[in-house]
């Protein structure tokens, strides 16, 4: 009995001793953490993605209190995040446009020919290893599913077409995607564009319309169409300069192969207000689609066949007389 009780309190003593010991040299070499790194990491969407360029959240968190990475580097989180995250740090936030990715390629198996059957691993980067892939064009999707696994949100999924396509309402513009596809085709485009150049084939337009009944055939009716400048043509594919869009669609009706895409049931029409307009005819001589008429000191109103929704003249009106709807 007496060596169990010796045996206790030597190990009780020894116990308390070493917990003295811990508890003093976790105060003597503590190291102070900053605060502001568990407040951004509870502002984040805890996505733990990596699209920021950092090993998860905690790694993206670390980073930005350090001033290492930007406030608004979380692209899952979008502005609200930023803003968030901008408050912690002090710092006032410039908001951004909110980005998807989209697919350039209507290449399914309707539109493009194949070269030969893959019967190979089911992955876009090994097929790619074969002659560019089963499809007569080298650019375009091969519907293997790369990105699809890839994506950390369920947002792409292969069509009975077989080809990848977007699901925008879960996109959340982390580019992930953009970087698992093989063939460069998937990119990430501003929210508010409602046209998109579905095609990234270099190859001349003979060769394409042979291959694929979408592709783009560098006619060049497109540069001719756009009245701001917006169309650039190079190395034989049209591509649009999204600073410079405004969404006329007008690139769109003009492809002969349906190339551009363009989202027409969001089209908008100006509206003048004939209450406050005042016959100005500021908006009728912005007006390069003629679609607006009235003279001086009178009212004017809205051709709406011939309104393409550019919203020019809602941005020269003095006196915000016209609304797009």
């Amino acid at each position: 009995m007496k060596v169990v009780l010796t045996s206790l309190l030597s190990l009780g003593g020894m116990g308390l001793l070493f917990g003295a010991l811990l508890a003093f040299a976790s105060k003597k070499f503590s190291v102070e953490t900053d605060p502001r790194i568990e407040a951004i990491r509870d502002a984040l969407p805890g996505a733990n993605c990596g699209a920021c360029g950092y090993p998860g959240c905690d790694g993206f968190a670390a980073a930005v209190a350090a001033g290492e990475a930007p406030v608004d580097g979380c692209t899952v989180g979008g502005a609200a995040v930023a803003n968030n995250v901008g408050i912690i740090m002090g710092i006032e936030v410039d908001a951004k446009e909110r980005q998807a990715a989209r697919v350039l390629c209507q290449g399914d198996c309707e539109n493009a020919k194949n070269k030969y059957e893959y019967r190979g691993v089911q992955d876009c980067v090994a097929a790619s290893m074969l002659a560019d892939g089963p499809k007569e064009c080298r650019y375009g999707c091969l519907g293997l599913g790369t990105c699809v696994r890839a994506c950390p949100f369920d947002a792409i999924y292969i069509s009975e077409k077989g080809i990848a396509v977007v699901d925008s309402g879960k996109c959340t513009g982390c580019g992930i995607c953009v970087q698992a596809c093989p063939k460069n085709l998937i990119e990430l485009i501003p929210e508010s564009s409602l046209v998109q150049v579905l095609c990234i084939s270099k190859d001349p337009g003979k060769q394409v319309r042979d291959y694929c009944k979408a592709g783009c055939i560098g006619c060049r009716l497109c540069v001719r169409a756009c009245r701001f400048d917006a169309i650039e043509f190079a190395d034989n594919l049209a591509r649009i300069d999204y600073s410079k869009c405004v969404n006329c669609m007008m690139c769109a009706e003009k492809c002969p192969t349906g190339t551009i895409y363009a989202d027409f049931a969001k089209r908008k029409t100006a509206v003048i207000d004939e209450e406050k307009c005042i016959g100005c005819t500021a908006c009728k001589r912005v007006c390069t689609f003629d679609a607006i008429e009235g003279a001086v000191k009178e009212k004017h109103r809205v051709l709406q066949d011939k309104c393409t929704g550019c919203g020019l003249c809602v941005e020269k009106c003095p006196v915000d007389a016209i609304s797009m709807e």
